[in-house]
């Protein structure tokens, strides 16, 4: 163990069978630190324009961070990113369980795995080591199964696991990866390149103590939190995210039917006291967490769900839940199995049969389309037929296997304006009408439409810690209204996404009650590295900098940053039915984005943007402009 933090990048290449290591150094391990920073920098480097994401010569990059494995709450997470199948631009996601930390202790920040393999394959890495591993026996299994053979085959219980899953292997364009079979990579379709590569799995083992520079200092962290968790996250603990279901009914911003509506008539039918009430038999946690925020479900009847699979959070409630009409907890936790079974985003899964539901119901599809299913708003029955032909691509499985927006583009018909994405990435389950910077987050975000790295307006709609906090970063103007595009909430857009964009190059856990002062202590504490606020913002701008050069890169333009012409529209009743989102007031916030952010009027990051972030290297990789 050296006194100064570095960190070793395994590189893999899959079709010559070569693996080598390089080790990061401490300046450069401070510029990128790790996960979404240390992704767009690899994928940056290492990919070309206009790649087929598919294809070979896209690069999958399994990252980490250097507070991944401390002892603290919150520090269970790893992320992995590529050229998304899904968008066409950068893709990256982030989850949470134990695969992190155990990659950490088995001696890598960081895998690069490049090119793709004849044979399918899975990567054991242990104690500093790398082996390139037959998958035979476990291509075509559940997540679950795979898990199974792969401990059983290298004799350890305690291998922890990231996989593709049969989606990822059917290339479905939003297969995610699986952290230990229910901690999910959701967003951006990575399983799907994953799965491209004939890689199926990553199984990691080691005992490599995590880096710390002050243990004393971690120790001190890590005793508030336990002291103080009940006090600040009880809530989490008890019904996780699904509290989401009634604050969204009640505020009129419960995504339903496609978003046509905000107010759901089965809503009771799928809230987390229901779920509590019904289904949930116990709940499971992440790495060092007491908070222990992820459902575990159990169903008999009319069909069995596997306990092993976990159970449904908020998002998943929402998307095939109220999204789809359906009022049934019971159809809502079979969904989420076969997702976590199988490999995809409930999101993206959700929210595509939810498009392809509101077709059927205005005639752009009919029952010769649908293999014959009643594919109507509701129909629980159908909406898990189409989720397992999804996972087969079998049938109208096929065709929505590759998005909403692909589907709709080759259904015509007007179809494309019931798609429900920004930038080709389904709109997860928080309404725009409800929150207007959110909105345009979803617009601006470096991988299309996402939550996590977003802005929600209603925590810095009154005084408390979200206030708090954004006053810490410098945001002098808060409280602000949810129904706002000032140009005050513009710059608390930029500030609140910096710092979860931090969070996401740290590959912590957002939902952790630190404040923005205590993430600083801890990441001090654990590098060594006399840090503050404004480092670990410009950490965080550096790396959505980087990543927007690619999706620059790949052809996107200002045009394409928007939302879909529904959420212009004011919601048909509720608390919501008499405001809608002012089209011209949207493109002057989106604009002064561009500006505040050092760009110019059309997006681009200025010379001295690149500059005064220390990457002047990447602006070798902007698209020319006449």
């Amino acid at each position: 163990m050296t006194n100064e933090l570095t960190g070793t990048i395994g590189y893999i290449d899959l079709g010559t069978r070569e693996i080598r290591k390089e080790t990061i150094d401490s300046l450069t391990y401070r510029l990128y630190f790790g996960g979404t920073g240390l992704i767009a920098r690899e994928l940056l480097r290492l990919t070309k324009p206009g790649i087929d994401p598919l294809g070979p010569d896209n690069v999958l990059v399994i990252a980490a961070g250097p507070l991944t494995g401390a002892p603290v709450p919150g520090t269970g997470r790893s992320a992995a990113g590529a050229i998304s199948p899904l968008t066409g631009g950068f893709g990256v996601g982030e989850g949470g369980g134990f695969f992190g930390p155990e990659l950490r202790r088995a001696g890598f920040d960081a895998l690069v795995i490049t090119s793709a393999s004849d044979t399918p394959v899975y990567l054991w890495v242990h104690d500093g080591e790398i082996e390139i591993r037959d998958a035979s026996a476990i291509w075509g299994k559940t997540t679950g199964e795979a898990q199974d053979i792969i401990r059983a085959e290298l004799g350890d219980n305690l291998i922890r696991t990231c996989q593709c899953g049969p989606a990822g292997e059917r290339l479905v364009r939003f297969a995610g990866i699986a952290n230990d079979v229910t901690h999910y990579i959701g967003r951006s379709g990575i399983g799907a390149v994953m799965g491209s590569k004939r890689l199926r799995a990553v199984a990691a083992r080691g005992r490599q103590p995590v880096f710390l520079a002050d243990k004393d200092k971690v120790r001190e962290l890590g005793s508030w939190f336990m002291r103080n968790w009940k006090d600040l996250s009880w809530g989490l603990h008890e019904f996780g995210t699904t509290g989401g279901v009634m604050n969204k009914q009640v505020a009129g911003g419960l995504p339903t039917k496609n978003f046509s509506q905000g107010l759901f008539e089965g809503y009771q039918g799928i809230t987390g006291q229901t779920m509590n009430e019904t289904v949930l038999i116990d709940r499971d946690s992440c790495f060092g967490c007491p908070i222990r925020c992820k459902r575990v479900v159990e169903v008999k009847e009319p069909f069995t769900v596997d306990p092993r699979y976990g159970g449904p959070e908020y998002e998943t409630l929402g998307s095939f839940g109220s999204t789809c009409g359906i009022g049934d907890v019971r159809y809502v936790c079979k969904a989420n199995e076969i997702c976590n079974a199988y490999g995809l985003d409930t999101i993206s899964a959700g929210v595509t049969i939810a498009f392809a539901m509101e077709c059927f119901e205005k005639g752009i599809l009919t029952p010769e389309d649908t293999d014959g299913l009643d594919l109507r708003f509701g129909n629980g029955e159908a909406m898990l037929e189409v989720l397992q032909k999804i996972v087969r691509r079998e049938g109208i499985g096929d065709l929505l296997a590759e998005g909403s927006v692909r589907a709709a583009e080759k259904i015509g018909k007007g179809a494309i304006s019931l798609a429900m994405h920004s930038r080709k990435q389904e709109i997860p389950m928080h309404d725009p009408r409800q929150e207007w910077g959110l909105g345009l987050g979803y617009a601006l975000s470096i991988t299309g439409a996402d939550h996590q790295h977003n802005m929600h307006d209603i925590i810095y709609a009154k005084e408390g810690k979200g206030a708090d906090d954004a006053r810490a970063m410098g945001v002098g103007a808060v409280p602000l209204p949810p129904l706002d595009l000032s140009l005050e909430k513009v710059t608390l857009l930029r500030t609140i996404t910096k710092f979860r964009h931090f969070c996401d190059c740290a590959v912590i856990c957002t939902f952790m009650p630190w404040t923005i002062f205590q993430v600083v202590d801890l990441v001090t504490a654990v590098t060594g590295w006399k840090t503050g606020t404004a480092e670990i913002m410009a950490i965080a701008e550096r790396a959505y900098t980087l990543a927007r050069i690619i999706n620059l890169r790949e052809g996107m333009t200002p045009e394409d940053e928007t939302i879909p012409d529904r959420f212009f529209e004011a919601l048909p009743e509720g608390p919501l039915s008499t405001s809608r989102i002012p089209r011209e007031e949207w493109e002057r916030a989106k604009l002064a984005y561009y500006r505040q952010s050092g760009w110019t009027d059309r997006g681009v990051p200025t010379e001295d943007t690149l500059a005064r972030l220390g990457i002047s290297w990447a602006g070798k990789h902007l698209p020319k402009v006449d």
